[in-house]
């Protein structure tokens, strides 16, 4: 299910981390050539990417929302 990202946190590990409307969480790593994300690497790229859909496969597992 898409779901529009709302806003960005770091995990433990200094990731970035999408924060989806459904209140799942998902990493957004720019780490090529495994994920080629070079928007992630710069305040004006995360915010250019705000209301950007990405697939939850939390929401398609019907999983409990990440955030409290």
């Amino acid at each position: 299910m898409k779901q529009p990202i709302v806003g960005y946190h770091k995990d433990e590990e200094d990731d970035w981390v999408a924060e989806l409307a459904c209140d799942h969480f998902q990493h957004v790593r720019h780490n090529p050539p495994w994920f080629c994300r070079p928007w992630v690497v710069t305040v004006d790229g995360r915010e250019s990417m705000l209301g950007y859909e990405l697939n939850c496969k939390k929401c398609d597992e019907g999983a409990p929302r990440d955030r409290d």
